[in-house]
């Protein structure tokens, strides 16, 4: 009876505590070796700044940074876009940080709008499918002005 007294408080103890290398939410992280198999395959997504994507968006001028539309569009991110997205850092899709070194600001906003159309017959949206093992991005339902300011907010990032 002793004994198990002692195993239940060694466990209890060396459960209490935070650890350095303890993550918070959840994160998934490639093995080295599927990592080096996606790159193999040419899974990664081209940068393509000349493809505008599919859907209702044609044309996006970005003048001077809007700090209103930013602030809409960093609330519309955190509600709806950072269970799948960090600013600046891979989770279950891509890092936003510098999305506009890669993508026009029309794809954005069209995969935004439009991700089951995209998912299906971009052929970005394809890759970015594949790299990021078929999770697909669900349709949030975004009206043209949340996305707007998504788009926005994804500037200042």
């Amino acid at each position: 009876m002793n004994r198990i007294a002692i195993v239940l408080l060694a466990l209890f103890i060396s459960s209490c505590g935070e650890s350095e290398n303890k993550k918070k939410g959840f994160e998934y992280q490639r093995t080295q070796k599927e990592t080096a198999k996606a790159i193999e395959a040419n899974e990664q997504a081209p940068v393509d700044l000349s493809n505008k994507g599919i859907g209702p968006i044609r044309n996006v001028e970005f003048g001077d940074i809007d700090d209103a539309m930013v602030a809409r569009g960093a609330e519309a991110f955190k509600q709806k876009c950072t269970a799948c997205h960090y600013p600046n850092r891979k989770l279950i899709g891509p890092s936003m940080t510098g999305i506009y070194e890669r993508r026009s600001p029309e794809w954005v906003m069209n995969m935004l709008l439009n991700p089951t159309q995209m998912l299906q017959e971009d052929p970005i949206a394809i890759a970015l499918l594949k790299e990021y093992n078929n999770v697909q991005m669900l349709n949030q339902n975004l009206s043209q002005e949340e996305a707007r300011a998504i788009a926005e907010y994804l500037r200042t990032l």
